[in-house]
Formats: structure tokens, C-alpha cells, sequence
């Protein structure tokens, strides 16, 4: 049977929002809100890869699992790497990158997503959900991904492009995407190798190495968008939504 770890990177410095990890939501860190839903999951082991002392100290405290990386790497899926080396786990097939900035994604459309690389044996998936406000499709902020297909439930198409840039509503396949992302072992070694790519740095999307690289991305039907926390506004109305419904 195939094998998962799921990884979590996280730090301290983000740009827009310094310290984002730690702000709490019902009285419990934003990262170990996320652990708990990766936890939840029950399809691996669950750690968070970071560099920061307090990050680390917080998820133990509450009952997860971290590991200290080095603070130089370029992208959240170079630490997850680094820490999947350390952490030296045996028989590994898939390795899935959950973000730590959106606690109120659905477990199931992360379980979903295990379950489609395993029955396809793909080199790298990720979610994307329909797009249902015509303002997202003129905000740079959200990320888009177009597949080859129309996404349904059950299918896996791949994705052509990501991108920031505006669309109308009558662009076809174009949904919102959201930022896990699951790697056949030996694909994230390979990845992780390459130099990043010129539209990478441009457009500030990882996944676009990827692509540069003839890596194949297939994309999963997530049931809803979660909200991404990148900001003061964004993170008090996740807090509301969530304490609300607690």
C-alpha cells in the first residue's frame, strides 16, 4: 500500500504578515489549527518543517510534531525537502506540501487528492475549486490554473498554466487554485534540483518550474476555496468565520 507524509512549511517572516503562524483562532495557533485537519486526514504522518524555535516549540506544545530546517531556502517546497531528508522516514511514496496559512481547508478534498495520486501513481497534484465571484477573475492575488478539461469530480486533468493574470467568465477550465500540493517522491527530489525558472521569479508560482520542466501537475475538484491567510484583513475573517461556527 502506498505511503504519505504530509509536510507542512511554515516561518515567522512573511512579508505581508509577520508572525502569521502563531496568531490564534479559538484560542489555538493558525499552524497547529492545521496540523490538527492534516492529523484528521489519517492518510500519513503529519510534521511541520520550519525554522523558527517558536513555531516549533508551539506545535509540540500542542500535541504535533515539527522539525527545524535551515532559514536560506527560496521556497516552502525546498524546506519540506529538507525536512523529509532529515526526517528519514522509510518507504515514502508520496510526499503532500499542506500550507500552514489556510486552517479552514476541507480535510476531505486533501484526503481526495491523496487518493488520486495514489490510483494515477502521478508525479505532482494539487486542487483547484470553481471560481464562483467574477471579481476573482480580475484579482492578480488569486492564483488561476487552466486544465485540459473541464474539472469534475471524478477526473484528474492536467493543468496547462498558472497564473495571476485577469480573465473573463467565458475562458474556459479556468479555476481558482489552491496551494497543496502532492509529489511522487522521486519527482520532488527532481524538482527541488532544478533551477527556478524565469516566469517562476516573474510570476512568483513554483509551480511553474515545474512546467518549465515538462513535469506533469494533474488537478484534483477541491469542494470549496479555503480562505488563504496573507494578510491582517484576511486573518480576521478567517477568525470570525471559524469562531463562529465553534
Amino acid at each position: 500500500m502506498a505511503k504519505t507524509l504530509i509536510l507542512i512549511p511554515s516561518r515567522m517572516s512573511a512579508n505581508r504578515l509577520p508572525g502569521k503562524p502563531l496568531l490564534k483562532i479559538n484560542n489555538l495557533s493558525m499552524i497547529s489549527h492545521v496540523f490538527k485537519k492534516a492529523e484528521e486526514t489519517k492518510i500519513g504522518e503529519v510534521v511541520v518543517a520550519t525554522e523558527d524555535k517558536e513555531i516549533l516549540d508551539d506545535v509540540e506544545k500542542n500535541g504535533g510534531k515539527a522539525i527545524l530546517t535551515g532559514s536560506t531556502h527560496k521556497t516552502g517546497t525546498d524546506r519540506i525537502f529538507e525536512a523529509y531528508e532529515k526526517l528519514n522516514i522509510k518507504d515514502i511514496d508520496f510526499i503532500l506540501n499542506l500550507q500552514g496559512d489556510e486552517p479552514n481547508i476541507d480535510k476531505n478534498d486533501i484526503i481526495n487528492l491523496n487518493n488520486f495520486m495514489i490510483n494515477n501513481n502521478s508525479e505532482i497534484g494539487t486542487l483547484a475549486a470553481e471560481i464562483k465571484r467574477d471579481k476573482m477573475l480580475n484579482d492578480q492575488n488569486v492564483v488561476k490554473v487552466i486544465t485540459e478539461s473541464k474539472l469534475e469530480k471524478d477526473n484528474f486533468p492536467k493543468a496547462l498554466n498558472f497564473t495571476r493574470d485577469c480573465f473573463s467568465k467565458n475562458n474556459q477550465n479556468i479555476y481558482h487554485h489552491i496551494g497543496i500540493y502532492s509529489y511522487k517522491t522521486s519527482v520532488l527530489k527532481k524538482f527541488v534540483s532544478l533551477e527556478q525558472t524565469s516566469s517562476e521569479k516573474q510570476n512568483k508560482l513554483e509551480q511553474l518550474r515545474a512546467l518549465d520542466n515538462n513535469l506533469k501537475i494533474s488537478v484534483a475538484l477541491a469542494n470549496f476555496s479555503p480562505i488563504g491567510v496573507d494578510t491582517k484583513e484576511d486573518y480576521l475573517a478567517i477568525k470570525k468565520i471559524m469562531e463562529y461556527k465553534s
